[in-house]
Order: structure tokens, then C-alpha cells, then sequence
């Protein structure tokens, strides 16, 4: 059988502009889902400004579907589902950037660090350790130890703590003295717990060399000097926080005025408490001194009314009650009352029936939820 050529002129430029007509339909195909990405991202980032977060979210999977390999709408997706509180959807995300073998270095960096987020936000801290520490000399390296911290603190890890602490002082991220003397306060107190001396005081000792002038070493050292019977030693300690910090000195006054009459040193500490009572009044004071010098001593009244003087509170004047009553003067009675009536002053207000929102002065139309005729015309004590 012979072959027509007459066939193969007609059938070449058939096929051609079939060819043709295919490859016109691809382009213009992939012109349109190419167009439509931007279109829904758009889309999604209008009804984001516009607090109308379901339908941005729908919005931004339309554009994730139409182009799966954009990270930035991944990146926008999975922030959305956080913020919204699902956090499993976020974590998928997420995940799903990493799997990807064709992720730059910088956005695998950027999905672990969103990753660890999702995980510290729904609570799961086992795993944000996890996705934190593997951006270990990444750009996120700080941001990372400073969430390690936080999470070694929340589960009280405190050498861990302690180790990114020193850790992120030698990067240069600041100083974290005050941070680590507290961890190691924190270890030697359980280190006595547990009946280990040696191992406490090594971390106190610690501590003092990580912050020299913080509180908490200086006061434990007293502290634990005072249990094991050195009561001098114990004052000693005191004495030093006494003059480097002494609003902190009020946290032990009681205990030094105990470890005084336990060494008989009570006449010395009386005068150390009377010195630090005039440049500090403080409540606690006049009660170590009143240890000390017994319910006879006859400088208990004049100390309390010129405490009371100074300041007018409540702690003060539940002291002037304490005393005998035929002790109080006239004068004691006034200062009482000025001390009760000063205290309970801030505590009279009005409350708004509506919203309850309080407030010294009476109001016709409530500052708090704008209703009128809203305030009862009788103050309560608010507490």
C-alpha cells in the first residue's frame, strides 16, 4: 500500500497548531493561578486589618493551596492560627516548612523559631525546650537562651538556669548577676533541705561571687548560721546586710534581736535597733525592740506614739493596742484615732451598681460604664 504524502503536508501544521493551542492553554492557565495567589493573599491580609480573622484565615489556605511552595504565606498562615489559640493547626504549619528540603537556611531558622513559639504558647514546655535549644548559633541564638531561662525558671531547674544565665553574660546580652545569685540561693536552700551542709554553703559561697552586694546571700548566710546555734555569727552576718542594705535588714530584725539574747547581746543590739529606728521607721523594728526589753520597759508608748506620728498605720496602732489599757494617755487615743482614721480613708469609696467601678467622690454618671443615678448614695469599705 502506498503512503499518501499529501496526508503528512495536511497532518504537520495540524499538529502544530494543536501544539500551539495546548501550549496557549497551559500558559494562560498558569497565568490565572499565579494571579489568584496574590489576589487571595491580598484577600487574607484586608480581612486581617480588619479583625475578621476566620475569614482571613480561609483566605490564606486558598493561597497556600493555589501556590504551596510560598513560605511568607505559610509564615502568615501559622502566626494567624496562633493568635486564634490553635495551636495544633500552628504547629502543622510549621512542621510542614521544615519538612521541606528546598527551605533556605534562613527560613528553617525562621519555622524553628515560630515553632518554638507555638509550643511555649499551648503550654508544651518539654518541646519548646527542645525546638529553643536547636537554634543554638542561628541569628535567634539570644531570643532562644532568654526563653530557656524563663522555661528553667518556671519548672525551677535551677543549675540549668543558672548555666544559661552565665551563658548569655558571656555573649554580651547583659548582666544576669542578680538572676544567678538567686539560683544559687535557690539551690542551697534545697541542698538544706536535704540535710547537705557542704553542698549549701558551696552554693552560697557562689552566689556572693556572682553578685557581692545582693541581698540573699548575706541573709541566708545569717540565716543558717542562726539553726545551727552560732548566734554571733548569725549577728554578724545581719550586721553586714544591716549596712549595705538596710531596708532588707527588716526581713531578719526579729531574728537578730532572738540571736542577741541567745549570745547576751541584748543591750548592744538594742542599740544598733534604736540607731537604724531613726533613719528607718519601721514597724518591725519597734517590735525587736520590744523583744528585747520586755512588756516593763517604759520607752514602748513614747517610741510607739512617735512612730505613729511619722506614720499613721494600722500595724502601728494594732501595736498601741496590744498594750495594757491603762497605760494608753489621752495622747495615745488621739494618735490611734488619727492612724485608724488615715488608714481607712482610702478604703471609703462609692460603687457603681452597674460596672462596679469605685471611686473616692460621688458621681451621677459613672466614670466606668457612663450609667446614670448608677451609684448607691452609702460608701463601703472596699478591701
Amino acid at each position: 500500500m502506498d503512503f499518501d504524502f499529501q496526508w503528512l503536508l495536511v497532518g504537520l501544521p495540524v499538529a502544530f497548531a494543536l501544539g500551539w493551542m495546548a501550549s496557549r492553554f497551559d500558559l494562560r492557565q498558569l497565568k490565572r493561578d499565579r494571579d489568584d495567589s496574590p489576589r487571595a493573599y491580598f484577600k487574607g491580609l484586608n480581612l486581617l486589618l480588619n479583625e475578621q480573622h476566620d475569614k482571613a484565615i480561609d483566605a490564606f489556605i486558598e493561597a497556600v493551596q493555589n501556590d504551596p511552595d510560598t513560605t511568607e504565606l505559610h509564615f502568615a498562615l501559622g502566626n494567624l492560627f496562633r493568635r486564634r489559640g490553635e495551636f495544633e493547626r500552628a504547629v502543622r504549619v510549621h512542621q510542614h516548612l521544615l519538612g521541606r528540603s528546598d527551605l533556605r537556611a534562613g527560613d528553617r531558622d525562621r519555622a524553628q523559631r515560630a515553632l518554638a513559639q507555638d509550643f511555649m504558647k499551648a503550654g508544651l514546655f518539654d518541646r519548646a525546650e527542645t525546638a529553643w535549644s536547636a537554634l543554638e548559633g542561628t541569628p535567634f541564638d539570644g531570643e532562644a537562651r532568654l526563653a530557656l531561662l524563663s522555661l528553667y525558671e518556671r519548672s525551677r531547674d535551677w543549675p540549668h538556669a543558672a548555666e544559661v544565665a552565665r551563658q548569655l553574660e558571656r555573649s554580651g546580652a547583659g548582666s544576669f548577676a542578680s538572676r544567678i545569685a538567686h539560683y544559687e540561693c535557690e539551690l542551697a536552700e534545697a541542698a538544706d533541705a536535704r540535710g547537705q551542709g557542704g553542698e549549701a554553703q558551696a552554693a552560697l559561697r557562689r552566689a556572693h561571687d556572682a553578685a557581692p552586694q545582693a541581698v540573699r546571700p548575706l541573709l541566708l548566710a545569717g540565716q543558717r548560721l542562726f539553726k545551727s546555734g552560732d548566734h554571733a555569727g548569725a549577728m554578724q552576718a545581719w550586721d553586714t546586710l544591716r549596712q549595705q542594705h538596710p531596708a532588707a535588714f527588716l526581713l531578719v530584725a526579729d531574728d537578730y534581736a532572738s540571736a542577741a539574747q541567745a549570745c547576751g547581746r541584748s543591750a548592744q543590739a538594742q542599740e544598733v535597733l534604736a540607731a537604724a529606728l531613726v533613719g528607718l521607721p519601721a514597724v518591725e523594728l519597734l517590735q525587736a525592740l520590744d523583744r528585747l526589753e520586755g512588756p516593763a520597759s517604759t520607752q514602748r508608748l513614747p517610741r510607739l506614739l512617735a512612730h505613729l506620728k511619722q506614720q499613721p498605720t494600722l500595724t502601728a496602732a494594732q501595736l498601741l493596742l496590744a498594750l495594757p489599757p491603762l497605760t494608753l494617755t489621752p495622747q495615745a487615743w488621739t494618735a490611734l484615732g488619727e492612724a485608724v482614721a488615715r488608714s481607712a480613708r482610702p478604703l471609703q469609696r462609692y460603687r457603681c451598681a452597674a460596672c462596679g467601678f469605685e471611686a473616692q467622690h460621688y458621681f451621677w454618671q459613672c466614670p466606668g460604664c457612663l450609667s446614670w443615678d448608677s451609684y448607691p448614695p452609702q460608701r463601703i469599705d472596699a478591701l
